[in-house]
């Protein structure tokens, strides 16, 4: 498992009237934290892009819990619980503190830059037996 941890302050855009954080705007926060994930790893968004990748977004969802408010200082806590083979599935959780406001999910796959379905780059590949040994 591979966990990463990023800050982020509320933006006063990014709330309704009322001060809520939008609920659209969770997902740039995963975004957000799975591009730190990756990079913190060794796998920056731009270096696999410059191989002739991409990792779209397949499927995506969230759960929420409690609002985050204008000017609250949350923690996006990004995981991958199990090695990817050709999807990678990722978890997220957002917090206010210790209080935890959503959780979420999302898939992704890897694409050539015309836009068909892929195998991971070797790179990837042998990044993730790094960090995920077999037993």
């Amino acid at each position: 498992m591979i966990t990463s941890r990023t800050q982020v302050t509320v933006r006063y855009a990014e709330t309704d009237m009322m001060g809520i954080v939008y609920h659209a705007n969770y997902l740039p926060w995963f975004e957000i934290g799975r591009t730190s994930l990756l990079k913190e790893k060794g796998l920056s968004y731009l270096s696999l892009e410059q191989a002739g990748y991409r990792i779209p977004v397949v499927e995506v969802s969230a759960k929420y819990r409690r609002p985050a408010l204008y000017d609250d200082e949350i923690t996006i806590i990004t995981t991958i619980k199990e090695k990817p083979t050709i999807r990678i599935k990722i978890y997220y959780e957002v917090k206010r503190r210790e209080e935890l406001l959503v959780t979420g999910e999302s898939s992704h796959a890897f694409i050539d830059m015309s836009g068909q379905p892929t195998r991971p780059p070797e790179i990837f590949v042998s990044k993730m037996n790094e960090l995920f040994p077999s037993s």
